[in-house]
């Protein structure tokens, strides 16, 4: 299949201020994105792609460092989220380090870096901010909203705060909110960025230091958590650095060690520490439930007249089946249109960034439906 090839970053800029359900309000941003394909003569093939929590804008093809986009297996011409059909939008979030405002831009109100003055933003405030990009695009109608993990959040909550703007909801390896234990390592996460000594509260910029110590240690925790048991296994097992053991406590003994400390350091190179405290709060605080006196159904009664597609994977246990199968109930007991598939794959929670052939047909059955839909 071929690739999209190189991409270019566009930008838009909002004077309107973007209101936040923090009761804050975002003044003059910007958001980045890119689009592959083209957006046909009826306007009605537009899908839109939300991001997880270390992603972005960049979806597929190359950037401008020749890297491809973290879901470049899965959109561009003959993939299953085929550009030769759809017009594909992936839209970078407010509060990321990946061009859109966030913390590390100038703050107005006090003319240096936001830092930890950034207003807290939810799941429901993206969705919001990426409304109005897609407004200004000329779209009237999304032919779908897809996104896994903290992405399948936001494609949930596009079918309740703008339910007559998309027709098809995509919602993979997530959850109706997250349980006591995600918040739980979300918090020890966090815990290591602030008690870094060179995060100072937050506005470490000012001090030309990052908290790469704390970083390191959040993305460490995050990435035990992204993999299945049988998948660290097969991929390290107890297999050692050396040829023996050194009997050290500090130095680096097993391979999975190796590669934990690996993955920390590069996150720590490219990643805001203040965008992953905004980031990880905002998977906390998603819960359509709550504002419907936990009654999930009733939450997701705007999302009458679309159709959904969710998908979860066996081994998955941070965003487990259950918690999918949670989702579908919910439609169920609306008589919303709904496709579930439960893919046994070993990799856990990373499934849905990977190559799966089951998975992807799936994918591509249900957009050869939706592009059979968007003709026009």
């Amino acid at each position: 299949m071929a690739s999209i090839g190189p991409v270019t970053a566009q930008s838009a800029q909002f004077v309107e201020p973007l209101a936040l359900a923090s009761g804050s309000t975002l003044a003059g941003y910007t958001l980045v994105y890119e689009t592959y394909g083209t957006l046909n003569a009826a306007r009605s093939n537009a899908v839109l792609v939300c991001h997880a929590l270390n992603a972005g804008a960049h979806v597929a093809g190359l950037d401008a460092h020749g890297a491809p986009g973290w879901w470049d297996n899965l959109v561009g011409p003959g993939k299953p989220l085929d550009t030769e059909r759809f017009f594909v939008i992936g839209i970078n979030n407010p509060g990321s380090c990946f061009g859109s405002t966030g913390p590390m831009h100038r703050n107005p109100a006090s003319g240096r870096a936001w830092g930890a003055d950034f207003p807290v933003v939810t799941v429901e405030d993206w969705v919001d901010a990426q409304a109005r990009l897609i407004e200004r695009l000329g779209i009237g109608q999304l032919a779908a909203v897809i996104g896994g993990s903290l992405g399948g959040m936001q494609a949930l909550a596009w079918t309740m705060r703008h339910p007559e703007r998309v027709r098809h909801c995509i919602a993979v390896a997530t959850a109706p909110n997250l349980s006591a234990q995600n918040i739980a390592f979300n918090e020890v996460a966090r815990r290591a960025i602030v008690t870094d000594p060179d995060f100072h509260g937050g506005h470490f910029y000012e001090h030309g230091v990052v908290p790469k110590r704390g970083l390191r240690v959040a993305r460490m925790i995050g990435h035990i958590t992204y993999l299945s048991d049988d998948a660290m296994a097969e991929r390290f097992g107890r297999e050692l650095k050396a040829a023996e053991l050194g009997y050290s406590t500090q130095a680096i003994e097993f391979q999975i060690e190796s590669y934990l400390r690996h993955q920390g350091d590069k996150f720590s190179e490219y990643f805001d520490a203040n965008t992953y405290l905004l980031i990880t709060r905002a998977l906390d605080y998603f819960d359509p439930a709550r504002a419907a006196g936990g009654d999930l159904a009733r939450a997701l009664q705007p999302a009458r007249d679309a159709r959904f597609l969710v998908v979860s994977f066996t081994t998955d246990w941070r965003f487990a089946p259950a918690r999918s199968r949670e989702i579908v109930k919910a439609l169920v007991d609306n008589r919303i249109a709904v496709s579930y598939a439960e893919i046994a794959a070993p990799h856990g929670h990373d499934a849905f960034l990977l190559d799966d052939a089951r998975y992807h047909n799936v994918l591509r059955a249900y957009f050869e439906r939706i592009a059979a839909d968007s003709r026009g």
